[in-house]
Parts: C-alpha cells; sequence; structure tokens
C-alpha cells in the first residue's frame, strides 16, 4: 500500500484516530522500514532501534489528532521517530562530554572505498560512533538541521555541534582509511 493513495491513507489514519488496532498494526507495518531507517541512524543497535520505534509509534498512535493531514505523513512521522531518539538519548544514554575544539585533520579517503560500502556498512560504521557524535551527525548531515538547532535540540552550545560534527566526520574518515588499508592488504597478499 504505498503511501501515494492517499485514500487509502487516510482510512488508516481515519482508523487509528478510533483506536482501530487493525488500522494500527496496517500503518505500522507499511511504515516500519521507514521509521527504522531513521531509528538505526540514532542507535547503536538493531534492538536499541527497534526500542525507539515502538516508543515512537506509540507516540503517533496518541498524538494522531495533531496530524496536519494538508501535510506528507511520511514528513510528520520522520519528525517523531528522530524527537523520540533525541528524547530516548537524554533519558538512557550518559552523554559524553561536548567540548569546543579545533578541527582535526582530515584523514584522506579513497572515495572508490565510499562507493562500494552498502547502506547497512554506512549506518553500521554511524553506529560505531559515539552517542554525541551520531547525534549530531544524523541531525546535520542526513536530517538537514542546522547547527543551531541541533544545539538547541541537545541543549549545547553551536561551537560544541560544530565540534562534534567534525569529530564525527574524522572519525569516520579514520574508519573508512581502516578499509581502504584492509582492503589494500587483502589485494597485495
Amino acid at each position: 500500500m504505498p503511501e501515494y493513495n492517499s485514500a487509502v491513507l487516510q482510512e488508516l489514519l481515519d482508523g487509528c484516530l478510533q483506536k482501530n488496532r487493525r488500522s494500527q498494526e496496517l500503518l505500522y507495518k507499511q511504515f516500519y522500514g521507514y521509521a527504522m531507517s531513521i531509528c538505526l541512524r540514532y542507535t547503536r543497535s538493531r534492538e536499541e532501534a527497534k526500542e525507539i520505534l515502538n516508543d515512537g509509534f506509540l507516540k503517533v498512535f496518541t498524538k494522531l489528532e495533531s496530524f496536519d493531514a494538508s501535510r506528507p505523513f511520511k514528513t510528520w512521522l520522520s519528525r517523531i521517530m528522530i524527537n523520540t531518539a533525541l528524547d530516548h538519548y537524554r533519558q538512557e544514554v550518559r552523554r559524553d562530554v561536548f567540548d569546543d575544539v579545533e578541527v582535526a585533520e582530515q584523514v584522506s579517503v579513497d572515495e572508490t572505498v565510499i562507493s562500494k560500502l552498502s547502506h547497512e556498512e554506512l549506518i553500521g560504521l554511524i553506529q560505531r560512533l559515539t552517542p554525541a557524535y551520531r547525534l549530531v551527525f544524523s541531525l546535520a548531515v542526513i536530517d538537514g538541521y542546522t547547527h543551531e538547532e541541533i544545539a538547541e535540540q541537545l541543549n549545547i552550545s553551536v561551537g560544541a555541534s560544530k565540534s562534534n560534527l567534525s569529530r564525527a566526520r574524522e572519525k569516520l574518515r579514520d574508519m573508512l582509511s581502516k578499509i581502504n588499508i584492509d582492503d589494500y592488504d587483502r589485494v597485495a597478499r
């Protein structure tokens, strides 16, 4: 059931507003993959992402009356999932120290390595970042938030947001350069 069929989506949403379990189940199944892809970017594991996903869908079902039907449902859903991930971060994960630092030297990465990585491998690399770096990287690079918006969401300074993004990129470059070295070692043998 693609989202472009707005009549079917609206029927599902109406059923959810009436607390119809079947409508809730169908909406959940329809948008599970999309919502899970968002949650995975903000967590270290699939289990943690599932927890956030389920909390997010609970919010969807309890706050559905606030959804503006003139806007895309996916946009509203993604906002809820991101905010749920941020709430989870604030409640469950110890914060790493947010320091303002100078931008570190960039590590050279072979662009062919990046182009050969699958979506799952890229998400896996992002999941290996510390929670602070992972959140700022996902918010800025993937979801398009500004440093001012990130600072407000995470209650940090704009400089700390920029610093954490820089450090996240540096860590990802380091991980990618190690992939480069591993690939070279395999070929050289």
